[in-house]
């Protein structure tokens, strides 16, 4: 079901290329930016009308009107089984707290008397926040997007997600239960690529934001790379993955099961185990040919463990293992070792880190505190998931008195000259009646 790359003595004969040695599923967004260009400049030129037009070609869906009515929200809200509002409200109390943990202060610098400059971290006017509704209808991905958002401080907040025609062509009604009890009144029945440029363009109802986030297709994926030069966007986030760095001492049983999990979002989403016991490895297939039939999306599932981007991975021991799993960058990361925290602790790239038995990542995706809105595709390596500072802009604020000034305008003349700038030296001179000169060789 899953295949096995062995990477025991790679290191022997040089430097080895981890990231390339584990390969990924064909996920070609850039190909995909032109399938979706036609949908952003039609929705640019025509908005809701082409939105209606889109969501009867791709969902089937005939639409009057794309903004979910307020009534349906509490509706929604008001039929909400209450054990998943209980759940849904634990989410949100723990990802709050940690939100607003992150929270910064400004940070003022004084440089000299009266010379100071100040980090100022001001929220984002408006952002539009994307939910995916296919496969999975991911109601943990509203809290995700908007608890962040709002601790953040954002004063405008629109969230779509696709049309369902077993809703009566709007989102599925536990995503607007979330939406009620966050209160979000802004929602539009809008998926796919025609979301995103509805975002960066307006439409409708909907005016332009200026940050899109959240996850989706590669529609979605690929009209978010399509459109970063008109809004802003938090990242690329493609089909799910999971790397798990095990030795002996992990458990079966818990490895297969926590492959499975994620393996269950999408036939593209990618399970690797990364392990130096092949007793290990054998015992983990095992339980996959068990729990797999078990479980309810075992076609998908199947497909996923099956596919290039899924394998177990063998490695000398675990100093290679960090060694493959800092390169591969995985979405979630779970670290399975008798010395967990340490080997966690020399990660360095990862969108999340889940140590020891009982951190699965399944804790995360729902009701950890940490954000699953996480980067894919090895972006780990530079990017950070999704988190009160997506909504952040950071600003510097200066404050000089003249006396301030007149310290450093010398300095400010001698660098302007040397970038043969001399206007820039000029904004200084005038305050001093034109007579500021480069500072002499002693005050450089």
């Amino acid at each position: 079901m899953i295949r096995r790359i062995d990477l025991r003595g790679a290191a022997e004969s040089g430097p080895v290329d981890y990231r390339a040695a584990v390969p990924r599923a064909e996920f070609d967004v850039e190909a995909a930016t032109h399938l979706v260009q036609p949908v952003c400049d039609a929705v640019r030129a025509r908005g809701v009308d082409a939105i209606v037009e889109f969501s009867e070609r791709f969902d089937n869906i005939v639409q009057h009107d794309i903004r979910v009515p307020r009534e349906a929200i509490d509706r929604a809200l008001a039929e909400l089984d209450p054990t998943l509002r209980t759940a849904l409200e634990e989410s949100v109390r723990r990802l709050r707290q940690t939100c607003e943990a992150e929270l910064e202060r400004d940070v003022v610098t004084q440089l000299a008397p009266g010379a100071t400059v100040t980090h100022r971290l001001v929220p984002v006017d408006r952002v539009g926040l994307y939910v995916p509704g296919g496969l999975a209808p991911l109601v943990s991905s509203v809290l995700m997007n908007v608890v962040p958002a709002q601790v953040a401080g954002v004063g405008s907040i629109a969230l779509s997600s696709p049309p369902q025609k077993n809703n009566g062509g709007l989102p599925e009604p536990a995503i607007l239960a979330a939406c009620g009890l966050l209160g979000v009144e802004e929602v539009y029945a809008v998926g796919g690529a025609q979301a995103i440029a509805m975002f960066a363009y307006g439409a409708g109802d909907c005016r332009r934001v200026d940050l899109v986030t959240g996850p989706g297709s590669i529609h979605v994926v690929a009209a978010k790379r399509l459109l970063k030069g008109v809004v802003g966007i938090d990242s690329e986030a493609g089909p799910t993955e999971i790397a798990i760095l095990a030795d002996d001492t992990a458990e079966a049983s818990y490895v297969a099961a926590d492959l499975i999990s994620q393996a269950e979002h999408d036939p593209l989403a990618a399970a690797v185990l990364v392990t130096d016991s092949e007793r290990l490895a054998d015992e983990v297939e095992a339980e996959l040919d068990k729990q797999v039939f078990a479980t309810r999306h075992t076609s998908r599932i199947q497909i996923s463990l099956g596919g290039r981007q899924s394998g177990i991975v063998f490695v000398d021991d675990m100093e290679q293992g960090l060694d493959v799993v800092n390169a591969y960058a995985a979405e979630h990361l779970e670290v399975l070792t008798a010395d967990a925290a340490a080997h966690a602790a020399r990660v360095r790239n990862a969108g999340a880190i889940f140590v020891g038995a009982f951190a699965p990542v399944s804790l995360g995706d729902y009701c950890a505190g940490s954000n699953h809105v996480l980067p894919t595709a090895g972006c780990a390596c530079h990017s950070s998931g999704l988190s009160v500072r997506s909504f952040l802009k950071a600003v510097h604020v200066v404050d000089y008195s003249r006396a301030a000034l007149a310290e450093v305008a010398g300095h400010v003349v001698t660098l302007a000259e040397a970038e043969d700038l001399p206007g820039h030296g000029a904004a200084v001179s005038v305050r001093f009646g034109g007579d500021v000169l480069p500072a002499p060789d002693s005050q450089r």
